[in-house]
Parts: C-alpha cells; sequence; structure tokens
C-alpha cells in the first residue's frame, strides 16, 4: 500500500482545504461532501487508480469542488480553482472534457450509469480496467441507479466498485432512499461491504484491496457525516452553502496540510494525463438497393445495419428489450453477456433510461453503441439524451413505431410531441427517412458523426416507398422527392419518414403546381444556405407530420399536424380519425391557398 493512514488524513485534509477555498471564492458551491467525504476519493485516487488506465467517476457531482481538488493535487490540468463557478473557469458540475473527468455528472444517478458503462466497455476492450465511483444517498434514490445497478450484476462486472457516501441527508432533510440499500444491492448480484467508517483508512483500504479480487461488482458503504467538523455538520444545512465565509476561511486554515500537499506530489509524479478514450468506429459503406413498394422503415434500417455489421463496423448495439421490435438486433448480432464480452449486442432489459446513460459511459470509454427503444419511451430517456448531446457524445438511438399509425396498442405507445422535443435538444441530430436511401443516408450520417449524438426515428408500419430521384445530395436535409409537374410551383408540401407518401397523395390530388420536399433532418435543412432554403421553400408552404405542428410554423405558412393524443385501433384508420385524410387535407390546404 503507498500511503498510510496517517497519510491520507492529511491528504484529505489537503483536499479540503484547497476545495473549500475554491468554493469561497465562488461563494457558491457544496461544503457537505467535501467536509464528509474527502477521505474516501483521496484513498482511492492515492492508493488504487491506476492514472491513464483505471477511471474515477463521481456521480454526486454536486462534489465537483472536492474532485477539482483532488485532480489539482493528483497532477492534472484542471485550471485555476479561484476560477470555481465562473464563465470560464470550472464548471460547477464536472463535465466531460475536464482533464481526468470521466463524465459529466450532476443530475444524480447518472453517474452510477456512466460508471457501468465505463466498466462494460473496459470489458468490452479488455483493457483490465478498472472502474471507481462515488455516489451520493441522492445518486441512490434515483430510478436510473437502481436500473443501473441491476444490470452490472447480471453482467457480472467485477471491475466496478460503487462507494457509497452515506450520510442520510439530503436537501430537505432525512435521505428518501430504500430501507435497505446494502440489502438490495446484494439481491442485485453484488458484493455489499457494510458500515465502513468515513475516517476507518485501515478498513477502507482493505475493502478496495478486496474488491480487486471480487468475481462480481463491489459496493462499499462508507458511513459519513455530512458537513463534518463545520457549525451545521449532521444536518440539511450543511448541503450547500450553509456557513458564511468567515467559518470557510476557519475550516481552510484548520485543513491546510504541508504534508499532504507533499505527499500528494508523489501521486503528481506519477500521473498520465488525458485517460479519455476516443472512438474510432470503422464505417463502411455497403450498397443498400430497396425495390419494395411497401415497406417499414425499421425493416430498412435492420438490412442496412446488418450490412454494416457485416462488412465490419466495429459498433455495439443493444435494445431496452426490444431488440427485434425495432430493427436492432440482426443476423450479424452476437450477444454480450457475463464472462463473455466479445459480442456486439446487449439486451439491458426494460430499462430505458439505464440504457442510455450506459450509452453515455461506454462511447467515454471507447466503445460505439447503438440503442433502440419505441419512439413514445424517448422520454424515458431524455436526461441522458440531453447529457450526451452537452458531452458531444455521438451514441445512435434507433426510435421505432414513430406515429399513431401504431394502431392498436393505443395512445400509451402512439408518440405525438416527442419529435418535436428531440428537436429542440441542442446538438442532437434527428433523422425520421421515409425510403431505403434516406436511412443509409441516415446511419452513414451518424456513423460519421463524432461530436453529435443522433436519433433516428423509425416506423413500424409498412408504407409505399416514394423513390429518391437518382443524383439526389442529401446533406442539406432536404431535397425535392416529387417535383411539381407545372413550370410555377404554387405549393410546396414539406413531409418527413412514413408520412411522405401521404403528402404526395395529397399532391396528386391537389393539381400539377404542387412539389413534395422530403425533410429527413430539419437541423440539416436549418443551417443550409439561404438560396438553398428557398429552392426548397417555394410558394405556399405546407409541412404534413403526424406529430406535434407548432415546431413546423419556422418553415411553413400551415401544418397539417397531430395536436391530441391518439386512439386505439386499426393504425391506418386511427389516422384517418387524427385527421391524417388525404381529401380533407387537400380540401383544407387549397381553402388556405385562396
Amino acid at each position: 500500500m503507498r500511503f498510510n493512514s496517517n497519510d491520507l488524513i492529511e491528504m484529505s485534509n489537503a483536499v479540503r482545504a484547497l476545495a473549500l477555498h475554491a468554493v469561497a471564492c465562488a461563494n457558491s458551491g457544496h461544503v457537505g461532501i467535501i467536509l464528509g467525504a474527502s477521505g474516501i476519493i483521496t484513498t482511492v485516487f492515492a492508493n488504487f487508480l491506476r492514472p491513464g488506465l483505471d477511471r474515477f467517476v463521481l456521480s454526486a457531482g454536486h462534489g465537483s469542488a472536492m474532485l477539482y481538488a483532488v485532480l489539482k493535487l493528483a497532477g492534472y490540468n484542471v485550471g485555476d480553482l479561484e476560477f470555481f463557478r465562473k464563465i470560464g473557469g470550472l464548471p460547477g458540475h464536472p463535465e466531460i472534457g475536464i482533464d481526468g473527468v470521466d463524465a459529466t455528472t450532476g443530475p444524480l444517478g447518472q453517474g452510477v450509469a456512466n460508471a457501468v458503462g465505463l466498466a462494460l466497455a473496459e470489458k468490452i476492450r479488455g483493457t483490465g480496467a478498472r472502474v471507481y465511483c462515488l455516489c451520493s444517498d441522492g445518486d441512490l434514490s434515483e430510478g436510473v441507479a437502481a436500473e443501473s445497478i441491476a444490470f452490472a450484476g447480471r453482467m457480472g462486472l467485477d471491475n466496478l466498485v460503487l462507494l457509497w457516501d452515506d450520510n442520510g441527508i439530503t436537501i430537505d432533510g432525512v435521505a428518501q432512499t430504500a430501507i435497505d440499500i446494502p440489502g438490495a444491492v446484494r439481491a442485485a448480484g453484488w458484493r455489499v461491504v457494510n458500515d465502513v467508517a468515513a475516517d476507518d483508512f485501515d478498513r477502507l483500504n482493505k475493502s478496495l484491496v478486496d474488491a480487486k479480487r471480487a468475481r462480481v461488482p463491489v459496493f462499499i458503504q462508507v458511513k459519513t457525516v455530512l458537513g463534518a467538523g463545520s457549525s451545521v455538520q449532521g444536518t440539511a444545512a450543511a448541503h450547500g452553502l450553509g456557513i458564511d465565509a468567515r467559518e470557510i476561511m476557519k475550516l481552510v486554515r484548520q485543513y491546510v496540510s504541508g504534508r499532504g500537499e507533499a505527499a500528494w506530489g508523489q501521486v503528481a509524479a506519477g500521473t498520465v494525463r488525458a485517460n479519455i478514450q476516443k472512438t474510432h468506429t470503422i464505417v463502411p459503406n455497403p450498397r443498400f438497393e430497396s425495390d419494395e413498394y411497401m415497406a417499414s422503415t425499421r425493416e430498412l434500417s435492420a438490412r442496412y445495419l446488418d450490412m454494416l455489421l457485416a462488412a465490419g463496423a466495429n459498433i455495439v448495439g443493444g435494445s431496452a428489450d426490444l431488440g427485434k421490435n425495432t430493427g436492432a438486433r440482426v443476423a450479424h448480432s452476437r450477444d454480450i453477456c457475463a464472462n463473455d464480452f466479445s459480442g456486439n449486442y446487449i439486451n439491458y432489459g426494460v430499462r430505458e433510461f439505464g440504457m442510455s446513460a450506459i450509452m453515455n459511459g461506454l462511447v467515454a470509454g471507447g466503445v460505439r453503441p447503438y440503442g433502440s427503444t419505441f419512439l413514445v419511451f424517448s422520454d424515458y430517456m431524455r436526461p441522458a439524451i440531453r447529457i450526451a448531446a452537452m458531452s458531444k457524445l455521438p451514441v445512435i438511438y434507433i426510435f421505432s413505431h414513430d406515429s399513431v399509425a401504431v394502431g392498436e396498442d393505443g395512445p400509451t405507445h402512439q408518440p405525438i410531441e416527442q419529435l418535436a422535443s428531440l428537436r429542440l435538444i441542442p446538438g442532437l441530430n434527428v433523422f425520421r427517412p421515409c425510403n431505403g436511401p434516406e436511412v443509409a443516408w441516415a446511419w452513414q450520417s451518424a456513423l460519421m458523426d463524432t461530436v453529435r449524438p443522433s436519433a433516428i426515428i423509425l416506423s413500424r408500419q409498412k408504407f409505399a416507398q416514394i423513390k429518391t430521384p437518382r443524383g439526389v445530395d442529401m446533406s442539406n436535409g432536404a431535397y425535392i422527392i416529387r417535383p411539381a409537374k407545372s413550370h410555377r410551383v404554387r405549393l410546396t408540401i414539406i413531409s418527413t419518414g412514413s408520412d411522405v407518401p401521404f403528402a404526395v397523395a395529397v399532391a396528386d390530388k391537389i393539381g400539377p403546381s404542387v412539389q413534395v420536399v422530403s425533410m429527413p433532418s430539419v437541423e440539416r435543412f436549418r443551417k443550409s444556405n439561404v438560396k438553398f432554403q428557398k429552392e426548397m421553400l417555394r410558394g405556399f408552404v405546407v409541412a404534413i407530420e403526424s406529430g406535434a405542428s407548432a415546431p413546423w410554423f419556422e418553415f411553413a405558412d400551415a401544418v397539417c399536424g397531430i395536436d391530441r393524443f391518439g386512439m386505439s385501433g386499426d393504425g391506418a384508420v386511427v389516422s384517418r380519425e387524427m385527421g391524417m385524410d388525404v381529401d380533407t387535407v387537400a380540401r383544407d390546404i387549397c381553402k388556405k391557398m385562396k
């Protein structure tokens, strides 16, 4: 063991002093975790974390000042802590890209899932690396943490250690965690170490040494006191900035430790920086042709995905229990499971949020993942999708069952607002293809993008395939799929995905002066030049899409959408009942044009 208990006391005191000073400079931050849990993070970094190989995730992201202090003392290039929580300085919660930070955390529970994803990535890549995660009571109150803990247990991730900062206090008072968290985690297949005192460095060290020999993931309950040593210790006031500047500076002076800083210097001497793995994806571009008159885009996507895997694409798929339904599980998919991580497909179980947050960890660990579920359940995933976009993690989401045409499953499974809400997330590509060429373009665009996550929206139902004209460039996100049959274009209909054939039928009903624009990517079109946009949007512009209508007024003079929940019944009948009827829509458009 590199450092003994006396060393670790002084080293953790040095962490407290530096972190508290950062909070004092910001006049903002969280002192409770700094005072209570600095010994835990110090022990991990000083005695167990192998720089450049092992990973550390602070799921309790409100303890960012503590993490930055450790990284600074351990030799990472994190910048000046005096600019903590200031514009251009260190952010209020950890963000990936900061030297030594392996996950963007703060929304509680997601860091636990990120750590699970990182541990799984290391298993897939066969690096032998270990992942340590420090979590709080709040983290373990979130459902995504429970989803991820259960998944890690089933996968037998014996390279993962989760340390629980158990102080029993959250912002509103007594932590409302499960009555028996250790029992629940043990039932999930983990090895559990109970009731390690925060100041018992010998037992904490021994527990972490023993964890290396475990054949399952390890959970260590560390009993701490929130805000230990302050005037508000053990109370909810200790969570945030519950003490004044004078008391903070008194604590800083109390904890300054030259001996501790000197010991950290030994750690810094061996630190290897920038251990974030860059994802290098093999992106084959197989020839893809689709001659069917009727086809669903989930079927077309599955065929193209299978061709990608057969051609050597090094991507790892998965689904929240819907692999066949979404087209995510294909002939060349091979299961990843406990004791065999050589495959390329993960059954996440019914854990949409857990899946999406675990995928963020997979990307940070150097694995390129895609995951799938029904579009309506993207709502369960939204917080993790948002973090992926913020962190520039190129995760791929396959969302099938794209509209009320899902039919008999009824309004609970029929998306209305989901497309619009996904398009509102900054930095997220959203593709809704209508045919084989658009499906292939969506996959290629998603795979080639290394800084933005992508959502590919697919249909369950078969629909008429409108052919993309030869030689069309889709890079601007839109093109004319059905030209007007007259020189003058009086009406342009914009549509996407499975609504395109309906839009073409409406155009045929209205007359020859109508062109139909397929817009598989609103984001790409929005970024295109004004000349191209004017060419696409000629005459009176109407948007047709089976979903929320309001966002389309950015481009359209009128919109045919759906702004109420659906109903159970045959998909085609439901669509008509919801207003997607050719004669009715054509008549309404003609009235609006007069």
